[in-house]
């Protein structure tokens, strides 16, 4: 279980300690040190075995996160964070990679939807629950909420899971290069895409340097796949139509998931002033509606096209996109709760036929290695689109800034009107009056930039889930194949 710490980062900065700088690498350091493991995962499974794979990957975690709520400094917490990222990393590719190789195409539809859930309910439930441990008890419970599934699961996969071998031969042309570059163009890349739109992009000279570093570093990781005897990533697998199409999917589906949990609680906190908790529980109807949705799409899986519902689903993510680009200050739970159902909804509908034709039609010798591609899509979708969705928000907020401050300069008679009527109701505070409700118009000025530009991001998005509907013909329809035999 991954509990999202984004709603509580203002609780671990003040248990620590640490500035508003520091602990945003609580944050940035799991997701780059995860970045860098999700693509390594399918070859360290092959070396190790998906048992042994899994089973480091779970204790590892679990440790990790004993470490961080134990940690009692900013530079503990990032180190156990960063090692929890690489280590934690090699889970969701395994169980993936495990689904489609152990699994008949048969048990599929009830495969595939309990996979859609593992993969999508942490993002999308987790500031729900993060929320909730951190109002209710303290942020330490962040982690120690992971302590006791992690050894369950831990001790589970090492006494019931064994259906392949482990190759250590693999070790003997390990491509330290290839790891070397992947690990300086991922994780680069992942710290230019934080950091990018708060640090203004390239007039920041750290942020210069690593999209230097990650563009150095994805030259050599990209040579050393095509040259070397034995990469450490195998890219053959985008020779498939279906995985290249369903890993573009996958990419813009990380933006729909990871850029919607994002923007939803920044217009309730900024807009609404919401809790913590109160974010937590205005969402929880997207994580609802994918535990109601998955039995659903599981059995349509296997009556309709695949294909249509792709495009179902992203129609309904575009639906609900539009339906919050007409967001105004006033908008709550139940404005924004047709939107949040569509969007449940169209994230198992999207996901689950997108994973079928994406690794369900490829041979079971290159699914390990697909499945950590597969999902570094996913992630680096959600990178990209935090980055446009912050980087669009902030210019249209200064573009909506500059036209209301037109329209309430002096000579204006509605604003000359309203900072009249806003330094009456403040006569209380006597001299100040005047101040305060300059001061107050500023706040309402600054209040309904922000959710014009809320609104603008959501029709971006709307545009960019509907141009995927137009391209869900470039799939092809998976013919019948027949599942793997039974393990040993």
């Amino acid at each position: 279980m991954r509990v999202s710490i984004s709603a509580s980062l203002a609780e671990i900065q003040a248990g620590l300690s640490a500035s508003a700088d520091e602990v945003a690498w609580v944050q940035t350091s799991y997701l780059v040190a995860e970045v860098v493991m999700i693509p390594l995962s399918g070859f360290l499974s092959r070396v190790l075995s998906t048992r042994i794979m899994f089973a480091v990957s779970a204790a590892g975690f679990t440790a990790m996160s004993l470490a961080c709520a134990m940690s009692s400094s900013i530079e503990e917490m990032i180190v156990w964070r960063a090692l929890q990222g690489f280590i934690g990393g090699g889970m969701i590719p395994t169980v993936f990679a495990s689904a489609y190789t152990i699994f008949p195409r048969s048990k599929q539809p009830i495969i595939a939807p309990i996979i859609g859930l593992v993969a999508t309910l942490a993002p999308t439930i987790g500031p729900t629950l993060g929320g909730w441990l951190t109002e209710l008890f303290s942020w330490h419970w962040l982690f120690l909420v992971n302590v006791v599934p992690g050894v369950l699961v831990t001790a589970a996969t090492w006494i019931l899971v064994d259906f392949d071998e482990p190759d250590f031969s693999l070790f003997e042309n390990f491509d330290w290069a290839g790891l070397f570059g992947m690990a300086m163009f991922l994780g680069a890349l992942e710290y230019f895409l934080e950091e990018g739109p708060s640090k203004g992009w390239f007039d920041d000279e750290l942020i210069v340097v690593t999209a230097l570093v990650s563009l150095a570093g994805g030259i050599l990781f990209f040579w050393r796949a095509f040259t070397a005897r034995q990469p450490i990533v195998d890219l053959g697998a985008f020779r498939n139509r279906n995985f290249w199409t369903g890993s573009l999917f996958s990419f813009v589906m990380g933006i729909g998931l990871y850029g919607l949990t994002y923007l939803y609680p920044v217009y309730l906190a900024r807009v609404r002033g919401y809790s913590a908790l109160q974010i937590g529980e205005t969402m929880a109807v997207t994580g609802v509606c994918m535990f109601v949705a998955a039995p659903i799409v599981g059995r349509l899986v296997t009556k309709v096209d695949p294909r249509l519902m792709i495009a179902a689903g992203f129609t309904g993510f575009a639906l609900g996109t539009y339906q919050v680009s007409f967001v105004t200050k006033d908008w709550d739970f139940w404005e924004l709760l047709v939107p949040q159902i569509l969007r449940g909804f169209s994230l198992m509908t999207c996901m689950v036929p997108i994973n079928n034709l994406a690794l369900g039609t490829l041979p079971p010798e290159r699914i390990k290695n697909a499945s950590g591609l597969f999902n570094l899509t996913r992630n680096l979708g959600g990178a990209v689109g935090l980055a446009l969705i912050n980087t669009v928000m902030n210019d249209r907020m200064d573009l909506h800034l500059a036209r209301l401050h037109e329209r309430v300069a002096w000579g204006n008679v509605k604003a000359e009107e309203m900072l009249a009527s806003l330094t009456g109701a403040m006569a209380s505070r006597g001299s100040d009056a005047s101040l305060a409700a300059v001061s107050k118009l500023a706040g309402i000025v600054r209040r309904e930039a922000q959710v014009w530009a809320i609104g603008d991001v959501f029709l971006a998005l709307t545009g960019l889930f509907l141009m995927l509907v137009v391209m869900v013909p470039l799939m092809r329809r998976p013919s019948a194949r027949p599942g793997p035999a039974g393990g040993h």
